[in-house]
């Protein structure tokens, strides 16, 4: 039960569309009416508003954080396995909340999150991969994808197999939600860091 409780836990604080709230509350109406249609940080930065997004980046990672703290907490001798289960099940509540007909955000900052829950330096190491990429290709969707796929393979490398497993499945889940950008990406279409989007 324990595995499911988890879950449980994982997908409703995921769930909480963070985006959306902020930018409704600002005024700004809503999120998904603009560019990519998605209620995560990226998104809501196309509102023009750099303070709203960087709190979307925040509150989408801490959504993940605390349900994996909290699993590991309250299930201390299941050896990891309730973190990894509530993290990659507080990325799928981003991704596909039951609020917003099952559709949501990218999930790239909530799995960001579950990552530092998890195991910090791995996201440390992952974070440079994300700004290097981010620096090379100047397209925020290529480095999102690299440095999730790459994070498994850094969890090996530095020692903590006990992640590899939640970490590929949540890959699975960031990559699914940018099969749109990776279509754009084939077409030579999609927007680098700065260009406009309509």
């Amino acid at each position: 039960m324990e595995p499911i409780f988890a879950a449980l836990l994982g997908f409703a604080l995921g769930s909480i569309p963070f985006g959306l709230i902020l930018t409704r509350a600002a005024g700004l109406g809503d999120v998904r009416q603009i560019g990519s249609g998605s209620i995560g940080a990226t998104n809501v930065l196309r509102t023009g508003n750099k303070g709203l997004a960087a709190a979307t980046v925040l509150l989408d990672a801490l959504k993940a954080v605390v349900p994996v703290l909290v699993a590991g907490a309250v299930w201390p001798h299941a050896n990891g396995l309730t973190g990894g289960i509530a993290g990659v099940a507080a990325v799928a509540g981003h991704c596909f909340t039951p609020w917003l007909a099952f559709k949501g955000g990218k999930g790239f900052a909530s799995a960001a999150g579950a990552l530092a829950a998890l195991a910090w330096p791995v996201m440390l190491a992952c974070a440079a991969i994300w700004a290097a990429a981010l620096f090379l290709s100047r397209i925020s969707s290529v480095s999102s994808m690299v440095t999730v796929v790459a994070s498994p393979l850094v969890a090996w490398g530095l020692g903590y197999p006990q992640v590899i497993t939640p970490l590929i499945a949540i890959a699975a889940i960031v990559l699914v939600q940018h099969r749109a950008n990776i279509g754009r990406l084939m077409r030579g279409e999609e927007p680098k860091i700065g260009s406009s989007k309509t």
